[in-house]
């Protein structure tokens, strides 16, 4: 009797495992000023140009290319799997988008690219790779940033998507916000009303639909625990949040000492993926966010020693493209970031 329950167990076991599902990894990465060689009139970008102070050429962006195939491609290998949609900012226009999908171990990946050209005065936007074969894409947008009482201020567009996954209907914006450039205190009320335009895009969708399923992400220049992401989009860190509000993984994460970013031997955690109510609890449909392997956070931040650097004044800070115009040969300033999504 024993002998044929335990044989039962084990076959419920293997037909579980054969049937789950692969979870869907989504990622954010600023790629820190991936700019391609040419001088564009439009735009300040002169130093990015082989006449520029940082003599950046054909041999250094190369580099830099490499390094970025690097990282996704191995975000990819963790799960044998190419993440399903990545977020980027930091990147001058399609061109260079193209480029770092054409690269030999993410041409794999299939990718397709939804971009738009942002007013930012140095040219750099924000933009989404996505695997069409999983992300059923059906529409895209971009939405200018206003500022009130600020009319000549430009910046980076939020770039929105929408389509399905398994049949349910997902919506993704991707963010570059305002800087801190004046100081965090004084530039606050610019990522403030960029949360509150954001906040204000998701639940006017989700009004029309209710079942959608919204993922926010980007480099917001703010912790995940600062004003903008907290009130702005009524972020909370625990995931049991009430409709209306948004789940946003990385608070335990800053809270527990980790962060994507560092700054005058501090770390920040300005890179963030924040979720619908629906994606967080399961409300509606089967797919809902998870835990990141066995750890308790429902983010993850994705760091190896190679990118880490490892002498100098910079010692443990990400390895970065640049300092001021010396050329470091790394891959950003910021670490990757990500969450798991099932059902």
């Amino acid at each position: 009797m024993k002998k044929n329950l335990l044989t039962g167990l084990i076959t419920v076991l293997i037909a579980v495992a054969c049937f789950a599902q692969k979870p869907y990894k989504v990622v954010f990465y600023n790629f820190e000023n991936l700019f391609d060689t040419i001088n564009d009139p439009g735009v300040k970008d002169e130093e990015f140009t082989p006449d520029g102070p940082k003599q950046w050429n054909s041999v250094k962006y190369g580099k830099k290319l490499a390094n970025l195939e690097r990282v996704l491609f191995d975000l990819a290998a963790e799960d044998r799997d190419f993440p399903v949609v990545i977020g980027v900012s930091e990147i001058e226009n399609r061109s260079v988008l193209e480029d770092v999908i054409a690269q030999p171990k993410l041409a794999h990946g299939n990718y397709r690219i939804v971009h738009y050209d942002s007013p930012d005065a140095r040219g750099v936007d924000v933009a989404f790779f996505y695997r069409p074969d999983v992300f059923k894409l059906e529409g895209s947008k971009a939405y200018p940033f206003v500022m009130p009482g600020m009319p000549d201020f430009k910046t980076r567009d939020f770039v929105t998507m929408w389509g399905t996954i398994d049949g349910e209907p997902f919506f993704f914006v991707v963010n570059h916000w305002p800087s801190r450039l004046g100081g965090k205190e004084a530039s606050s009320p610019k990522r403030e009303e960029a949360a509150r335009q954001v906040k204000h895009i998701i639940d006017s969708v989700m009004a029309v639909n209710p079942a959608t399923k919204a993922v926010v992400m980007g480099d917001l220049n703010d912790d995940a625990t600062d004003k903008s992401i907290v009130e702005g989009l009524r972020a909370k860190g625990k995931i049991k949040v009430q409709p209306g509000d948004m789940f946003n993984p990385f608070i335990a994460l800053l809270k527990a000492g980790y962060g994507t970013l560092a700054y005058r031997d501090e770390w920040n955690l300005f890179d963030n993926i924040v979720v619908s109510e629906n994606l967080a609890t399961g409300s509606t449909g089967s797919l809902k966010i998870q835990p990141v392997g066995s750890s308790k956070f429902y983010g993850g931040i994705f760091r190896r020693p190679y990118m880490i650097q490892k002498e100098g004044q910079y010692k443990g800070y990400p390895l970065r493209t640049f300092v001021g115009n010396d050329f470091q040969g790394g891959f950003s300033d910021h670490f990757p970031v990500y969450i798991y999504i099932a059902k």
